[in-house]
Formats: C-alpha cells, structure tokens, sequence
C-alpha cells in the first residue's frame, strides 16, 4: 500500500513540476490564483500536500523543492533512477513495517479489552453463550419463520465497539438489509438461525465469528468484539436481491 502511494507521489510529482515556481524565496501566501494555470498549479499542489501527509514525517520540503526544480529544468539529478527507486523502496518497506507492528499492537489490545467484556456481557442474565462462543439475548421473541444458512434474510441493524462507537445501522440508512445468510460473519450466520420473524436479538460476536486480526476497513480494527441490536423481518425466498449492509457480509472493508 505504501509503495503505491509513493509511487502516485512520485506521478504527483512530475505533474506539478511543470507549474512550480522556480523562486524558492517567494511567499506561498503572495501567489495570485488569477489564471487557468495559477489555479491548475494551486490544486495539483494541494493534491500533492494531501498525498504527502502519510509519510510527512519523511519528507524534506527543501529537497523536495530540488527534485521538483531540477526535473523541471531539465538539469542534472543529484540522485540516479536506482538510487531513487532504492531509497523509495527503503522508505515502503520500513512503513510497512511500522503500520503492520501498529496492527499487532492495536489488535493485542482490542483483543485484551473485548474479552473482559465478554466476561462481563456473559454474567448477565438472559445471554446464552454458544459453543463457538457467540452471545445470544433475546429482546423480543418472533413468531414467525427460522432461517437457515442456505436462506436470504431482511433485517433491521446497528453495529456498535465495545465502546459504543455506532459503525454501521440500517436504521440510519432509513431501509433494511437483505442479504444470503451465508455470505455474512459467522457470528451473523449462527444468531441469525437463532431468531424468528418479528424477533429481535442483542448479539456480541468475538473477534473470529466476525473479521479477526484482520478488520474491516478504517471503522473496525484487528480483533475488535462487536456488539449488534438486529431486528429478523423476513425470510426470503431464494433469488431475493442481495444487499450491502457493511456489517453482515464478509468483503465489506
């Protein structure tokens, strides 16, 4: 991911040395943004500020301004097209790095926090905790069909951390989910044949019945416990068009 970052960056780059004041001594705030090509420059190199802030911390404002004068000028490069591709390499490879022990990190202490909650979740009266470990309490019992994993189901949902931070809700969105039971987190799987239609449920799912180590884009990090209110409206039949809720289906993130 870094290295493709460093790469639109390097793309960025080459762009905007084609509009970039060769006056280093000039004041950014003092620049006219009257013309076509003023205002071209101006958002090229916002684009650029924006792709820079992840490796912010790697940059050099002053040799970047080299680099983007001497690529313009045409002159000499200080650095060789190996040397180049060397450092930015270097540079990927340590990011990568540091992002993957900050996962570790983050996913060490998620898992520490969300299993005290479990614990706690557990000694409360009405939740069944399963054999996979899934926990179950009933909010309101339905009284109609039972899904099974083969079948497509229309709910209503929040998803909420342990700490209530609200990821994801069908509510907010002001429609229900459909989707194949069996295209969902395991933990979504197993509840769900639990319920009936017009049943409602509070589920906590450990980390390994929901995304794991892995996540789920930037709103769920590695071995995060996830808390769900989900409402069971329907079972349909096979056919019935899939849905998209975030929450449910494994590929979401």
């Amino acid at each position: 991911m870094w290295k493709f970052r460093l790469t639109a960056i390097a793309a960025a780059l080459a762009i905007t040395a084609c509009q970039a004041q060769t006056d280093s001594s000039s004041d950014a705030k003092e620049v006219s943004l009257d013309s076509e090509s003023a205002k071209f420059s101006y958002a090229v190199g916002v684009d650029l500020g924006n792709s820079l802030q992840a490796v912010k911390d790697d940059v050099d404002l002053d040799a970047l301004e080299r680099g983007i004068q001497e690529a313009f000028a045409g002159e000499e490069l200080a650095l060789d097209e190996a040397e180049r591709t060397e450092i930015k390499n270097a540079v990927a490879q340590r990011l990568q790095k540091e992002r993957a022990e900050e996962q570790a990190k983050a996913g060490e202490e998620a898992a520490s926090k969300g299993k005290a909650f479990q614990e706690e979740n557990a000694a409360r009266e009405g939740v069944e905790v399963t054999e996979s470990g899934l926990q179950f309490e009933s909010l309101e019992k339905g009284e109609g069909a039972s899904p099974t994993a083969e079948d497509t189901v229309t709910v209503h949902y929040r998803g909420e951390l342990i700490d209530g931070t609200e990821f994801d809700s069908s509510y907010q969105r002001g429609e229900p989910a459909t989707f194949p039971l069996g295209n969902v987190i395991p933990g979504w799987t197993e509840a769900l044949q639990k319920m009936q239609e017009g049943g409602k449920a509070r589920l906590v799912i450990p980390p390994d019945l929901a995304y794991g180590k892995q996540g789920a884009g930037n709103r769920i990090g590695p071995n995060e416990t996830l808390v769900f209110e989900v409402e069971l409206i329907e079972v349909q039949d096979d056919g019935a068009e899939e849905g998209d809720a975030e929450s449910g289906e494994e590929d979401a993130g």
